[in-house]
C-alpha cells in the first residue's frame, strides 16, 4: 500500500495556512501532508521525523520545494531544542500514527502482514521488540500488553510468549502472531465482531512501549508555546484512545491558552475509509493558541 495521508482536507481546513505562513509538519513519514500544504498554499513547510529512512523522501520535496521547505531529523518531543534557530511557526500538524512506509516494510517489523524481523525502531536505535519479546520478564510482558494494547488477554499471551521462548529465541512477526493467535485458538476471534486481527492489540503494545509514544506526545504537546506564535494553529491526529486521552486531557488543562477549532472530533468519511482503511481509526482535534492566555472570541463561529 503506499502512503495515503488521512484527513488531508480537514488538516488544511484546520491549519488554514496563508501566504508566508512557516508551519511544522511534526510528522513528516510518507511527506503526504507536507506535499499537499505546499501545493495549495505559498506557505513555508518545515518537516520533522526521528525516522532515518524519511531523508530521502525529505530529499524528494526538498527538489521540488527548495525555497520553502526545510527538514531535521529527530524526535519531536525535542522540538524545542531541535527549531530553536529557526524561530516561532504559525502552525504544527502532528499524526500520531505509523505510517505506511513503516507498516510495509518487512525489514522495519511493525506489521504481521508481511513476515519480518521483530524490531519496531522508529528512531532504529535503542531496545528493539526483539529485545522486549525476548527477554523481559512474563510479569512486566503481561503488563505492557495489557497498558498499552488494552488486551484483555494479556496474561495469557504474556505465558504463552514465555513459554515458546524457552524452545528457541521468537525472531519473526510471523512467529509472534503464530503465539498470540494461539491463545485466542478454539475461541471466538476477535476479528469476527471488530474486524481486527487478534494480534494487533500485542502488537500496538510492544510498538508504543518500545518508542516510547506516548512520553513523547506528552512532552511535544506541553512544550508547544515555546514554538508557536500567537494565533498559531495546531492539528492533531489520533489512532488510538491513549493517544487521544493524552490530547483531550492535556486541552483540559491548557484551555486558557488553546481554544478548541472542532467541537467534535473529526473523523474520516465513509468514502475516505474505502479508499485508505488504515484511514478508519483517525481522530483529527484542531486548536488555536493564545499566548496571552485570553478567550479567543467566538472562536466557533469565525473558525467553523
Amino acid at each position: 500500500m503506499n502512503h495515503v495521508p488521512v484527513l488531508v482536507d480537514e488538516v488544511l481546513s484546520i491549519l488554514s495556512p496563508k501566504g508566508g505562513d512557516r508551519v511544522i509538519d511534526a510528522t513528516f513519514g510518507g511527506g503526504g501532508h507536507t506535499m499537499e500544504l505546499l501545493e495549495r498554499c505559498d506557505c513555508r513547510v518545515l518537516g520533522v521525523d526521528r525516522d532515518p529512512d524519511t531523508t530521502s523522501r525529505a530529499l524528494q520535496v526538498k527538489s521540488q520545494y527548495p525555497d520553502r521547505f526545510d527538514f531535521v531529523l529527530g524526535k519531536f518531543s525535542g522540538l524545542y531544542t531541535l527549531l530553536e534557530e529557526h524561530g516561532k511557526f504559525d502552525g504544527i500538524l502532528f499524526d500520531f500514527g505509523v505510517s505506511s512506509f513503516q507498516l510495509d516494510n518487512p525489514g522495519r517489523g511493525f506489521a504481521f502482514s508481511k513476515d519480518g524481523v521483530l524490531d519496531m525502531r522508529m528512531s532504529k536505535d535503542g531496545i528493539s521488540a526483539f529485545d522486549v519479546i525476548n527477554t523481559f520478564s512474563e510479569s512486566d510482558l503481561a503488563d505492557i500488553i495489557w497498558t498499552y494494547g488494552d488486551e484483555p488477554r494479556a496474561r495469557k499471551i504474556a505465558a504463552a510468549i514465555v513459554d515458546a521462548r524457552k524452545k528457541s529465541k521468537i525472531e519473526t512477526t510471523a512467529t509472534l502472531r503464530s503465539i498470540v493467535g494461539s491463545v485466542f485458538k478454539n475461541q471466538v476471534i476477535r476479528k469476527n465482531y471488530s474486524n481486527i486481527d487478534v494480534a494487533t492489540k500485542t502488537f500496538q503494545a510492544i510498538r508504543i512501549f518500545v518508542n516510547d509514544e506516548l512520553t513523547e506526545i506528552d512532552t511535544a504537546i506541553k512544550n508547544l508555546p515555546k514554538i508557536l506564535n500567537d494565533g498559531a494553529r495546531i492539528a492533531m491526529i489520533s489512532f488510538h484512545a491513549l493517544e487521544d486521552r493524552i490530547v483531550k486531557c492535556w486541552s483540559k488543562l491548557n484551555r486558557d491558552h488553546f481554544t478548541p477549532i472542532n467541537k467534535k472530533v473529526i473523523k474520516p468519511h465513509i468514502n475516505e475509509i474505502k479508499k485508505n482503511p488504515r484511514s478508519r481509526s483517525a481522530i483529527l482535534r484542531g486548536f488555536v493558541y493564545n499566548e496571552h492566555g485570553k478567550d479567543v472570541e467566538d472562536v466557533f463561529g469565525k473558525l467553523g
